[in-house]
């Protein structure tokens, strides 16, 4: 069987103030693309499907008629986890409709999903907690998912009843997965764990959180170790880092697959993907990073002036650029107003003054004891390196009279 993995959609988010929804329309109908015409038999979220936990309605709308496409009318097994930015609640809150369109939600660690058949041939057999045994239209070969949203302090106290996570979390999920494993994974069926966790091989260096998620771990203690995972376990299908990497320290491959855009500048220049995973009973999966190119390029960009930003800013009009201007005087609000309008997807300007250069000159200081209209004499010619004339003082001296 063919099975496409992907995670962190992160539907709703925005770069500052800069929605993306445009983007994300985008890149799920590139997904959708890839789905059909990869022939997969079966697609699989790994969390963060969303960006927070009351996403606007945009947000909503594009992701389920986004997993209904997907879903084609049940030919096709859809199955989502909540990650740590999802609300479970809103995870799990159309199950009794998406059901009957072979999409499957699991919102909470300790949730099962009820065993259905569909018209389609599409049916899940066997469940427990965490477990579904799914039969797929186009094969005969069973498919096992092992499902474990994401979970946080309270969750993992009510619903697995962990109390001590630094020293309980990898022993519960190892106990609970092997138990499931050891019950219903053979060699007679396809075994795969989908999971929105902080895994990393046991004593490797820790990659680092997206810049701007909500991280999963502090210290050590949200850590979950690969060597865990079930040697039943054929492909482990990862949710929460943003960038394609492997989590080695199993037999078989535990791949973070990429969010399908790049959400803070600290991933310009990532190349996104989707995986296929090509997989069939007591065999290693065969993986495919399929390249994912729709949205915006982010950029951090630094330039020495204003008129070189302008140029390259026009050059690269489809992007979305945080911006360093280094000079030795201050910005000037003429000089801001063109790098504005020189280009729509300018997220920050950072003004980068050196300091030294500007100690070196000679700065006047202002007598605050003068009066108003000395005062806006001083303030004009620092603006505009000139005195203001006779009909601009005349114009200000009306203004005070009429206050």
């Amino acid at each position: 069987m063919r099975l496409l993995h992907t995670a962190d959609w992160h539907l709703g988010k925005k770069l500052g103030t800069f929605s993306r929804i445009e983007e994300q329309l985008q890149v799920l109908e590139e997904i959708v693309g890839i789905a059909e015409a990869s022939e997969v038999d079966a697609v699989l979220i790994a969390g963060d499907i969303f960006d927070s936990a009351n996403p606007p309605t945009e947000a909503l709308e594009l992701f389920y008629s986004t997993v209904k496409r997907l879903s084609d009318e049940g030919r096709r097994l859809v199955v989502a986890i909540a990650g740590n930015h999802d609300s479970p609640d809103k995870i799990d809150a159309p199950d009794a409709l998406a059901r009957a369109s072979g999409i499957f939600f699991m919102g909470y660690p300790n949730a099962v999903i009820r065993p259905v058949a569909l018209s389609s041939g599409l049916s899940i057999v066997r469940s427990d907690v965490g477990f579904i045994e799914v039969k797929l239209p186009g094969t005969a070969v069973p498919l096992r998912l092992l499902l474990t949203p994401y979970a946080n302090e309270v969750r993992l106290k009510q619903f697995l009843g962990i109390e001590d996570k630094e020293t309980a979390l990898n022993q519960v999920l190892q106990s609970r997965w092997q138990e499931i494993a050891d019950q219903y994974m053979d060699e007679t069926g396809v075994n795969i764990l989908m999971a929105h966790l902080f895994m990393v091989e046991r004593g490797a260096a820790i990659p680092e959180e997206p810049e701007g998620e909500k991280p999963i771990k502090i210290g050590n203690a949200d850590l979950v170790y690969t060597d865990i995972i079930p040697e039943a376990i054929q492909y482990t299908a990862l949710g929460h880092l943003h960038r394609y990497q492997q989590a080695k320290g199993h037999r078989s491959a535990a791949i973070y697959s990429s969010s399908p855009l790049s959400y803070s500048f600290s991933e310009a220049g990532q190349q996104k993907y989707v995986c296929l995973v090509d997989i069939e009973p007591g065999a290693a999966a065969s993986v495919q990073q399929v390249p994912l190119n729709s949205g915006r390029k982010l950029y951090r960009k630094s330039f020495t002036g204003a008129d070189v930003a302008i140029e390259w800013l026009q050059e690269n009009p489809y992007s979305l650029v945080e911006l360093t201007i280094k000079s030795d005087t201050f910005l000037q609000a003429e000089e801001l107003r063109r790098i504005q309008q020189a280009h729509d997807g300018i997220i920050q300007v950072i003004p980068q003054v050196d300091i030294d250069t500007v100690k070196d000159k000679e700065i006047r200081q202002i007598d605050m004891e003068q009066d108003i209209r000395s005062l806006f004499a001083d303030y004009f010619q620092s603006k505009h390196k000139q005195e203001p004339n006779e009909d601009i003082l005349n114009l200000f001296n009306e203004i005070l009279q009429q206050k």
